[in-house]
């Protein structure tokens, strides 16, 4: 269930220099030791506290500004009719339904009404849709650009809430988009309880999306390894190399006609190859992934180099 700003109070605090803030009447303020209230330079649009320290992000304060806080990619919205296309292309994925109904599992293990932050949480990811409709649970979340499904608005690398916070942290199809993955990684681990968990889905063998924002790729091993001071609880293939095949002929068909609609095209000719994923063994999968996925708990151990040669769990 989406929390609101509200639920947030006393938790949040400045990217900047890690002070307490508030928001209240819909201006951002740092709290006083005396339990008054400081104004601050932080923006607020649609009613969003703008929590990013600009001189260290690719966020310019002024674009944010100027667009009202509007994402820089263009959102489509979808009809009927391109829902139903978009849904032969891009099925929901089963493994992210399955790890989702374990993620939500564990955190009742851990906790009667655990919260949970989502990063790039804009709109509700693909197989998302049990997590934010467990009324148990009360979702958090922020993206770089501002929606009605987020309370603020943040870059990933400075998270704006106290150390040991929430009790998981979801971040799917996001860390591509970051400069510094492992920054992130570490502002998890910092904001997660003792024991919490984290949830990620990253691609692995995708062309390049989001344009000028998309910065990075992982393998299986390698995201395990960005999440090195996580104990693992499943690890694995989130898309398959049937669903990494439709991207490959959509991005080779429009960049020799130079048309993203012949490519879409293409890849509706393609449709199919996503459905042989479910027949492909975990090691194939793995080799030849679209994308990977990370399920563990905040941990005090760190995997070092030795174990990540031992993780590989590829079909080579």
């Amino acid at each position: 269930m989406l929390a609101s700003i509200q639920d947030l109070d006393g938790a949040l605090q400045s990217p900047i220099t890690g002070e307490a803030l508030k928001f209240e009447n819909g201006r951002v303020s740092r709290r006083t030791s005396v339990g008054g209230s400081e104004p601050c330079d932080f923006p607020v649009t649609r009613g969003k506290p703008v929590l990013i320290d600009f001189a260290n992000s690719v966020i310019r304060r002024e674009d944010l500004e100027t667009t009202n806080a509007e994402s820089a990619i263009a959102r489509p919205r979808y009809s009927f009719a391109t829902r139903l296309i978009k849904s032969l292309l891009s099925p929901e994925k089963k493994s992210t339904r399955r790890n989702v109904c374990r993620l939500i599992s564990e955190l009742k293990r851990r906790s009667d009404r655990p919260r949970v932050l989502v990063i790039g949480g804009g709109s509700e990811g693909q197989g998302m849709k049990a997590l934010y409709a467990d009324p148990d649970v009360k979702i958090f979340a922020f993206d770089i650009y501002s929606t009605p499904q987020v309370q603020f608005v943040a870059d990933a690398h400075d998270i704006p809430i106290i150390d040991g916070y929430f009790d998981g942290v979801v971040v799917q199809a996001v860390l591509e988009h970051v400069l510094e993955p492992q920054r992130v990684a570490d502002e998890i681990w910092r904001v997660l309880k003792p024991g919490g968990l984290v949830y990620a889905e990253t691609p692995f063998m995708q062309q390049v999306h989001e344009g000028a924002y998309d910065f990075t790729r992982f393998t299986e091993s390698g995201h395990r390894y960005l999440f090195r001071r996580f104990a693992l609880i499943d690890s694995g293939a989130s898309g398959g190399p049937g669903r990494q095949l439709m991207w490959a002929v959509d991005y080779f068909v429009r960049s020799v006609f130079r048309s993203r609609a012949a490519g879409k095209i293409a890849k509706l000719a393609f449709f199919w190859a996503v459905y042989f994923d479910a027949i492909i063994p975990g090691d194939y999968a793995i080799d030849g992934a679209s994308g990977v996925y990370f399920l563990g708990t905040k941990s005090d151990q760190t995997v070092g180099p030795d174990a990540i040669i031992a993780h590989y769990g590829g079909a080579q």
